[in-house]
Formats: C-alpha cells, structure tokens, sequence
C-alpha cells in the first residue's frame, strides 16, 4: 500500500533566525485532502566524547521552553551548507573546549517526526584534548564528566530526560557492550 502524502502546496508561516513554520496542503492516499503544519529544521549533531578515563563530557544547561535546566550530550545545529562532521568538531569545542583525535558517525534519527523534519545525526568522539571553550555569545552551560553506567542510572532515575542524549546513551551503550555497529 502506497501511503505517500504528495503535497499540492505550501506556505510559510512564519521564518525566523533558523526555523520555518510550514502550513501544507497535501493529498493523502485516498485522494482526500488534509493540511500539514511543521517545523522545518537546518539538522543538528550531538557527541559523544568519551575522555580517556572512560568518562562521557556532558552539560547541564538551561532550557527556556522548559523552564529548568537539562543534562544533555554536546550537541550543536548544522549550518547551512555545513558538513556534519565539521558540524561536529566545531560544536564539541565551543561547547567543552575539546577537540578529538578520532571521530566515528555512529548514526542518524528523527526526534520529533510528527511537527519536524529535523535529523540529528550522532558522532563517538575519541582522543580528546582540551584546547579551551569557545562559547557562543549568549550561550551559558557546564560541562561535567559522567560515566556511561552512571549516565545510564540517570536515565532510569528520570535525572536525565532530553532524547536527542537518551538516544545517543542506548546506542553507544550498545556499541560498547553488545558489538552493536553504525548501520550502513
């Protein structure tokens, strides 16, 4: 069964600084009509960085929408034109102040599928090395080591709710202890 939606038109909604609201009309399957209102997102990255102590970089920051502050992986958005990996290495210095030596994608995910088409796309960070933060202006965050198993106990304790980091954590905890690897 084909379950294509194809769209018949669109408009903007609004457009800000790095998001669009799009309000689309679009023909579904049975040839009825319906619209569609989404967020369209440039894409983002979130790291891993595992320090050679074994020890995750990770940051509490605030959360304007939320009101509270969150424990989240270093995460960044792409720039237009920007490649991922690239994309990567820069956030995981302005963020932490590190740089790494290696660098693995380990995958791709889609975290709110219903109102975006946002793609974070997900790196194992190795060989790190301090160079000093570079933090956007405007940007406020604390960077902390954490480890995989407590990062884990955090997620279950409800400590740690962000999924773009939820996400990350289970993969690489399947990567580490189940021989799980990047799908192809």
């Amino acid at each position: 069964m084909d379950l294509t939606e194809k769209k018949l038109d669109s408009r903007v909604m609004y457009e800000g600084g790095f998001l669009t609201m799009l309000k689309d009309n679009v023909q579904l399957p049975d040839g009825s009509t319906s619209t569609r209102e989404y967020l369209n997102h440039p894409g983002a990255v979130a790291m891993l960085a595992i320090l050679d102590n074994g020890k995750l970089l990770m940051e509490r920051q605030h959360r304007y929408p939320w009101h509270c502050d969150f424990i989240e992986l270093p995460a960044g958005k792409i720039d237009t034109g920007e490649d991922i990996l690239v994309t990567a290495q820069r956030e995981l210095l302005e963020e932490t102040g590190y740089v790494a030596r290696e660098w693995t994608h380990l995958t791709t995910a889609a975290p709110c599928i219903g109102y975006s088409d946002e793609r974070m796309e997900y790196f194992i960070a190795r060989g790190l090395s301090h160079q000093g933060s570079k933090l956007d202006e405007g940007e406020f965050l604390e960077v902390f080591e954490l480890s995989l198993e407590e990062a884990m106990a955090w997620i279950c304790a409800g400590k740690i709710t962000d999924s773009k980091t939820i996400v990350g954590l289970f993969w690489l905890e399947k990567v580490l202890h189940e021989g799980w690897s990047a799908p192809k």
